[in-house]
């Protein structure tokens, strides 16, 4: 961290910007709540002025948060939520009513709660994390709107994570696996120690189909602070789904009734699972009642997810997903078996060096034609020859590529899919995958969609 003071107030969000990056990076965690519970008391605790869904699992946080945002809000409720990490402005992580906040509105955030930061820095060991203070910002931000619920996701975690000094109302549990292992553990039952730290005394706990061992840890962790818990495949699910033009159709059965001919505009049963987990914690969160079938309906079929199985582009078609651990790349690889026919599927992959990037690229290998190894903007970005090394373990000499531009990346990618002879396919039938991190999503975002407006 920067050893010059951080500034008490800003001019623009590019200062914004700097002044939160000379702070700690969010990938740093140290076990503590010391310095955000005293940031947020000195803050007048924000987070206890409305209800709070609070999202925590290994994959799903972002897509769950957006479908739990778009139905509260649909009952007509005003709604904050924080999400992490941004695909491509840092304004994504704090919406207001479903929108990210304008970059003016984020500077007015920063400048409200940074002079409290200083008070919180002078009085700990440690400054405030880059994360504790976007965390201290959203929870001023939801409360001076104010919003009627708050939907907020964990960074890393549950227990240690600085959201965590919210209690929720409704706690959700997403599917439980190995991901941040030096911090988190390196087995799924101790990683669900962690995150089912998220269960407060009172919480209604909405939890996704899990391992036996992990959900007995979440059922031990409820029954010691007094939590209710709703089990998805028990108390609720996905009843049918079926395959749809630009996404699925599913009948889902909620906590109160079941809601048939939902469509929802996203790729994949991964997401259809997303969507039972979003349904049951709004019920869970707004009480006994059914909640009206068309309003259902209705906002489900508004909901979207970028960067998540994304169509950014077609001729060919380009598609983005933020996967980044084996367990995500493998709901990929079935939603692209499910969902889409792309004949040869060419991979644009950078990824995160600290990351589990073999079974990254092990999972992707049975339905990618050939790969394009690449880098994205991150100082973390794993270099492009080393990524090639690896995959050549495991696709084969011949199907490896390198570009150290990512712009060069999509462009050999995009060649090779519309050349589908070379891999024994016809001509115009590939499409390229872009993914491995959330950066390189954002960063693949932004070239593209530039391209489309020039």
């Amino acid at each position: 961290m920067s050893e010059t003071p951080l500034p008490t107030s800003v001019d623009t969000y590019a200062d914004a910007e700097r002044a939160l990056l000379a702070r700690w990076p969010e990938t740093r965690l140290e076990p503590s709540l010391d310095r955000i519970a005293a940031f947020t008391e000195l803050l007048g605790e924000p987070q206890r002025t409305y209800p709070v869904v609070h999202l925590t699992g290994t994959n799903g946080k972002t897509s769950t948060s957006r479908m739990v945002d778009t139905l509260v809000r649909a009952l007509g409720l005003r709604t904050g939520r924080f999400t992490s990490p941004h695909v491509e402005s840092m304004t994504e992580r704090i919406c207001l009513d479903g929108e990210p906040l304008t970059e003016e509105q984020f500077v007015r955030a920063y400048d409200d709660v940074a002079p409290l930061a200083a008070m919180a820095d002078d009085e700990a060991d440690h400054p405030l994390s880059f994360f504790e203070m976007v965390v201290g910002m959203a929870f001023a931000t939801f409360a001076d709107a104010p919003v009627d619920a708050a939907v907020i996701e964990v960074g890393m975690g549950g227990s240690w994570d600085a959201t965590n000094v919210a209690d929720a109302t409704v706690a959700v549990i997403l599917p439980v696996s190995v991901d941040h292992s030096a911090y988190l553990g390196s087995t799924p039952v101790q990683i669900a120690r962690e995150k089912s730290g998220i269960i407060k005394a009172g919480s209604r706990v909405v939890c996704a189909v899990q391992a036996d061992d992990v959900a007995a840890v979440i059922a031990e962790r409820a029954a010691e602070v007094g939590a209710t818990v709703f089990w998805e495949g028990r108390d609720f699910g996905v009843t049918q789904r079926v395959p749809a033009v630009g996404g699925q159709m599913l009948r889902l059965q909620g906590l109160r009734a079941e809601y048939e001919e939902v469509f929802l505009p996203l790729y994949g049963a991964h997401q259809g699972q997303n969507a039972a987990v979003a349904l049951a914690a709004v019920e869970a969160l707004v009480g006994e009642d059914p909640l009206d079938a068309e309003v259902v309906r209705g906002a489900f079929e508004e909901v979207t997810s970028p960067g998540r199985l994304e169509v950014i582009r077609r001729s060919p078609t380009i598609v983005l997903d933020a996967a980044h651990n084996p367990h995500g790349a493998a709901a990929v690889v079935d939603a692209l078996e499910d969902s889409f026919t792309f004949s040869p599927l060419i991979g644009v992959v950078a990824v995160m060096g600290d990351k589990d990037y073999e079974g990254v690229l092990a999972a992707f290998e049975p339905v990618m034609a050939a790969i394009v190894c690449t880098r994205n903007s991150s100082d973390r970005c794993l270099p492009a020859e080393e990524l090639a090394e690896t995959a050549r373990g495991i696709f084969g000499i011949d199907r490896v590529y390198v570009e150290r531009r990512l712009d060069d990346a999509i462009e050999r990618g995009a060649t090779l899919a519309e050349e589908g002879g070379v891999f024994g396919e016809a001509i115009g039938s590939g499409g390229v995958l872009v993914t491995g991190s959330v950066v390189t999503v954002g960063d693949a975002r932004r070239m593209l969609r530039r391209r489309e407006r020039t």
